[in-house]
């Protein structure tokens, strides 16, 4: 049976929306809304891929804390899910991830991390899982930075998610340099192409970068497509829609679809994904993307 492995952040976070990011300057800024929830880029997709029917393993670092027993109660997978298991590793000081988001009306985003744990080492169970692993999702964290060697030396297929990396910084470096199919959102590109081109040039098979409401362009070792985004009406939440773009283009990779049609369910899963506020809602099902997939525009460019 397919299996994935995620390794990477889940966190309990408390999200604030409001009307734009303040400024830098001592004022008052009142909230529209807020609420506390499921957070971390990892926890995001492995709860996609589970809901999509990918058996999944998350491999994460969670405190002893109250919080790490919210984080776990809302992995749990609904019914019809394929199961979504959680390897937790304790964190070192015993307390869970967790973050305050201030997110504006637009979509932008300013986290003030709380509390970021120190992971252990890899152990020998966690490597055998990520060898054994039909594809290793490696996201940005010092804990995957050990595990990218391990799946690149058992040849499983490593997906890395750079988020809004701007091609320069130091920290996102090894996992471009590692990824078999790369993810990054053009938050921070000056030329999204130059940095698509580069990375598929490094030996990743495809490389895509997410544009918001613009869709997405991709690049693979025969040329360039161009994504259209899903059409579902308002977008009350954009958090999380890179981590179910992945997750949708993954499963549909597993499955063996066709290149255009991989690419479009990662599109119908992301723009499902922003119809819910927050990770703890009601997730998309393969049949769901399938039926917003067969309305997005997927096409080859020169």
């Amino acid at each position: 049976m397919t299996h994935v492995v995620v390794n990477g952040p889940a966190t309990w976070n408390t999200v604030v929306r409001v009307a734009e990011l303040p400024e830098p300057v001592p004022h008052m800024v009142l909230a529209s809304a807020h609420h506390d929830g499921l957070g971390g880029t990892s926890a995001g997709k492995a709860r996609t891929l589970a809901a999509l029917g990918v058996p999944t393993t998350l491999a994460t670092t969670l405190g002893d804390d109250e919080h790490a027993e919210r984080v776990l109660t809302a992995l749990r997978p609904r019914a019809g899910a394929a199961p979504l298991t959680v390897l937790s590793r304790p964190a070192v000081a015993g307390r869970t991830e967790r973050h305050v988001n201030l997110v504006s009306d637009d979509g932008d985003r300013l986290s003030v991390y709380l509390e970021l744990p120190t992971a252990p080492p890899a152990d020998d169970a966690l490597r055998d899982l990520v060898r054994s692993a039909d594809a290793a999702v490696l996201d940005l964290a010092t804990s995957s930075r050990e595990l990218l060697s391990v799946a690149r030396a058992a040849h499983v297929p490593v997906w890395c998610d750079v988020h809004d990396d701007d091609g320069i910084g130091d920290h996102q470096r090894a996992f471009v340099a590692a990824a078999d199919v790369l993810l990054v959102s053009d938050a921070r590109l000056a030329d999204p192409g130059a940095y698509l081109s580069a990375a598929v040039a490094g030996g990743a098979s495809l490389a895509v970068c997410t544009r918001g409401a613009r869709g997405a362009i991709a690049r693979d070792a025969d040329g360039w497509w161009e994504v259209g985004p899903a059409d579902v009406g308002p977008v009350l939440d954009a958090e999380g829609a890179g981590d179910a773009f992945l997750a949708g283009l993954l499963r549909a990779v597993l499955a063996g679809e066709p290149r255009a049609r991989t690419l479009a369910e990662a599109a119908a899963t992301a723009g499902l994904a922003v119809t819910h506020v927050g990770l703890g809602a009601p997730l998309a099902t393969v049949q769901d993307v399938a039926r917003l997939a067969a309305t997005v525009r997927v096409a080859r460019v020169e």
